[in-house]
């Protein structure tokens, strides 16, 4: 068998000297994939302890399995910050992972706060829903939201790498993709929530609720002078206060401003601001509906 091999070893190795841009070898350790979504998981136990355990927790227990559990969380985003801040400055002495972290636990007791505005959101806003569990246990965006508030708290304290690598292990279990970037107020909420995706610089104000397949994205790149992207800059909207989406609506563009207290219908393309207080929706001009009884047939060809 590792005769037959020999000749695709060969290949194979070649390809990695021939084409560039997918190799790390001999370079330095990078973020694991595998450690963030370790921690993101329990990351989760933390923010909802009991929800996310096979065994319920007894409050005896509840203070050795914290700080237990702040131990190792804290151990391994202290390791895999290290490795994200030294790709980006290998001579750098201590690369400033203790302080981030410590600062991150800090911040802990807040996030649990505004996640459970997010919870109260979803009651509020959900008539199918009847108990806060039933939204912890099952609802996707509640597990997206959580991780991107770490992963955003991490990406303002400028960690390269691992908030996206956070926001995307929730995506691959929910098929929400929020940017570790957005900016997200309190009392969000996500209706189903696959399909959704918020870019990198959208702003996002209290009491705003999205349905399935909305997309807060680009409008466009600025380019510099050899044809490259221009990174940074304001490139996706802003949505106010009080604002709902509906389903599969898209509105795209740095400047564009969803006016609080707006509600943008289904399937809108937006590219343009709307005022405070507006309804934004398609007229249908093109529906129809006939009683299936009393449609005409269409005639059946004449065999020859």
């Amino acid at each position: 068998m590792d005769d037959a091999l020999q000749p695709h070893v060969e290949r194979l190795i070649a390809s990695y000297h021939e084409v560039g841009g997918l190799n790390h070898i001999d370079g330095r350790n990078l973020p694991s994939k595998q450690a963030i979504g370790q921690l993101c998981f329990l990351f989760l136990q933390l923010i909802y302890p009991g929800f996310h355990d096979d065994e319920p927790i007894r409050s005896i227990e509840l203070a050795p399995l914290t700080r237990q559990r702040l131990r190792d969380f804290t151990t391994q985003l202290e390791v895999e910050i290290e490795k994200s801040l030294r790709l980006r400055n290998p001579d750098c002495p201590d690369c400033e992972a203790r302080t981030i972290c410590m600062e991150t636990l800090e911040r802990i007791p807040a996030l649990r706060k505004l996640l459970r505005t997010d919870v109260e959101a979803a009651y509020e806003g959900d008539p199918a829903v009847l108990e806060y569990d039933e939204i912890v246990l099952a609802y996707p965006f509640l597990e997206t939201i959580a991780i991107q508030r770490l992963a955003n708290v991490l990406h303002h304290r400028g960690v390269p790498l691992v908030p996206r690598i956070m926001t995307e292990w929730a995506h691959g279990r929910t098929g929400i993709d929020i940017h570790p970037g957005a900016t997200i107020g309190s009392h969000f909420f996500i209706d189903h929530g696959t399909g959704v995706v918020i870019g990198e610089t959208c702003l996002i104000g209290s009491h705003v609720k999205l349905y399935h397949g909305v997309t807060l994205g680009a409008k466009s790149f600025q380019r510099d002078d050899a044809g490259r992207i221009v990174k940074g800059g304001k490139r996706h909207p802003t949505v106010g206060d009080w604002v709902t989406i509906y389903p599969n609506s898209t509105v795209l563009g740095g400047e564009t401003i969803v006016g609080e207290h707006s509600t943008v219908g289904g399937n809108v393309f937006l590219m343009q601001s709307v005022p405070p207080w507006s309804l934004v929706y398609y007229e249908e001009t093109q529906l129809k509906i006939l009683p299936k009884k009393n449609r005409p047939k269409p005639e059946t060809p004449a065999v020859a």
